[in-house]
């Protein structure tokens, strides 16, 4: 979100696995009937080179490491069809950009090498999914579990190009797989939400898991090796379990505590694992507010790395060479929703 985890885009679509869960429960529920829409921002800058779960502060002293910046937009609408059955459609876009520094080249011996920066704007891979809550009224108000099902559509751009400086004048490239917008592949979606309200707290958790079957997407992933020729198309996850407590002194606000992981794994469950990708996983510690007002719900999470993790790919094991992925030190997650 994912390797692109937590290393670039790659969280676009499981993104929309962040949510409000455990703020509440009739919240929780769209009425039969209803429509609620939604607005999430994701923020991202990965700067910190991990190989493994060794920071590769060499690269960072001598400054070549490639920084990722990331906005990436998601509007939501959703439709009750019954109390206990939800259909959502969801669009990300995306503002992306990766800076390779001119210091990578001069080390090289490249003299006043420019500052490469590539950048990628538009809309990414559409989802549409159903969900379930397994628990009918009256039964669900203190706990209840859902899961859902989705499919992920191959509309964002697989093969962004941009026009950038190099040592050997300005150049119209493919811009790193990790800001490209799309995948270039169906993929099916799992995902559980449950929680279970107590006497002073929420106790929540939720996990989506996206089966990208394709194996890669015939796009130049402009690497040295013949086995990391063009872009793999990899699985993504992310999990999340915590607290929320309401603040009694103020109606409809809560703050909330846990913790989460996302990442890319190194093989998917389904299809070869081919091409170039940068597999691996962040786990952060995952601070939290909840607004509730009305028809309309506001919430703001920033989850904190602890530990990073950037897994050899399957090329990687093949060749025994081993490269590294910069992940971010944080995530900014702001989320709102209105019910009509």
């Amino acid at each position: 979100m994912l390797a692109r985890s937590g290393v670039g885009v790659s969280g676009a679509y499981c993104a929309g696995a962040d949510s409000t869960a455990g703020s509440g429960t009739d919240d929780l529920y769209l009425p039969k009937g209803h429509w609620q829409v939604g607005v999430g921002y994701r923020w991202q800058m990965s700067s910190r080179p991990f190989m493994g779960t060794e920071e590769q502060f060499e690269r960072e002293r001598l400054g070549t490491v490639s920084v990722n910046r990331i906005h990436l937009f998601d509007a939501s609408v959703s439709y009750g069809l019954t109390r206990r059955i939800v259909l959502t459609a969801s669009v990300p876009f995306v503002i992306a950009s990766r800076t390779r520094p001119g210091n990578f080249d001069r080390v090289l011996g490249i003299p006043n090498a420019p500052d490469q920066v590539y950048k990628s704007v538009g809309f990414g891979d559409v989802g549409v999914s159903a969900r379930m809550w397994l628990i009918g009224p009256p039964a669900e108000k203190r706990q209840n579990i859902s899961i859902g099902i989705g499919l992920k559509l191959p509309t964002g751009k697989k093969d962004v190009r941009d026009d950038v400086n190099t040592p050997a004048g300005r150049q119209n490239r493919y811009v790193d797989q990790s800001i490209q917008l799309g995948d270039g592949g169906f993929g099916v979606s799992v995902d559980v939400m449950a929680f279970k309200s107590l006497k002073h707290f929420t106790l929540f958790t939720s996990g989506t898991y996206l089966f990208n079957p394709r194996n890669t997407n015939g796009v130049p992933a402009s690497r040295p090796r013949p086995s990391e020729a063009v872009m793999s198309v990899s699985d993504q996850y992310l999990a999340r379990a915590g607290v929320a407590i309401p603040i009694r002194q103020i109606r409809g606000f809560a703050v909330n505590i846990g913790g989460r992981i996302e990442g890319a794994p190194a093989t998917d469950i389904f299809g070869k694992s081919d091409g170039f990708r940068r597999p691996g996983y962040a786990i952060s510690v995952e601070p939290g507010i909840i607004y509730l007002r009305k028809k309309e719900a506001w919430s703001v999470n920033v989850p904190i790395a602890v530990r990073r993790n950037r897994l050899a790919s399957v090329p990687e094991i093949r060749d025994n060479v081993f490269d590294a992925a910069a992940f971010a030190d944080y995530l900014i997650v702001v989320g709102y929703v209105r019910r009509f």
